[in-house]
């Protein structure tokens, strides 16, 4: 992981909430339609097992989308993600609802998008975050912009960003290793 300033850091160690616009973020942004009136969206599985380790170490997940998408909803089941909202196009709102609902502060918030729908969002979290696709006049109103674009691991990094400021991802990544044999 590389480094990221203090004030980042301390941030993110603040999130009990990670808010996360769908297309553009969660996927690559394109949808395929099907001829038979269904479509498709392709979800990394590296971003899905970070979703999982920070759902493990406490921190929330929200998934808030313009869209109202049936793929959507069956990923978010999946991976045990119990705020979905669907079908919201002022992300700001949404952001800003469901804080109230969990007994939280905006600035216990981390929110990720890359269009003009999360712009509100973004800035109003505690932690604003985008994704290296996103345009510019976005990736500038962001705290912290993604090495990775969406849908491509972007995700995973932020994940592993809120862990790390918690102190747990050494750990994690220890648990998943094989014990050091000892030379013979």
């Amino acid at each position: 992981m590389t480094q990221h300033s203090p004030s980042l850091g301390e941030r993110a160690s603040r999130v009990r909430l990670l808010a996360l616009d769908v297309d553009g973020v969660l996927t690559d942004g394109a949808v395929h339609y099907h001829s038979d009136g269904g479509e498709t969206k392709v979800f990394d599985t590296q971003d899905g097992l970070g979703l999982r380790l920070a759902l493990e170490h406490g921190i929330d997940i929200a998934l808030i989308t313009g869209r109202d998408s049936p793929m959507v909803a069956r990923r978010a089941s999946e991976l045990g993600i119990a705020h979905l909202l669907q079908g919201r196009n002022d992300k700001h709102r949404a952001l800003t609802e469901l804080a109230s609902r969990l007994g939280i502060t905006l600035d216990e918030c981390a929110y990720c998008g890359d269009d003009l729908p999360d712009l509100g969002a973004i800035q109003a979290a505690g932690l604003g975050l985008s994704v290296a696709n996103a345009p510019e006049y976005v990736r500038v109103h962001a705290d912290y912009v993604t090495e990775r674009r969406g849908g491509q691991g972007a995700v995973r990094e932020l994940c592993e960003l809120l862990l790390e400021a918690r102190g747990a991802w050494a750990g994690i990544v220890a648990g998943y290793r094989l014990p050091r044999q000892a030379a013979p």
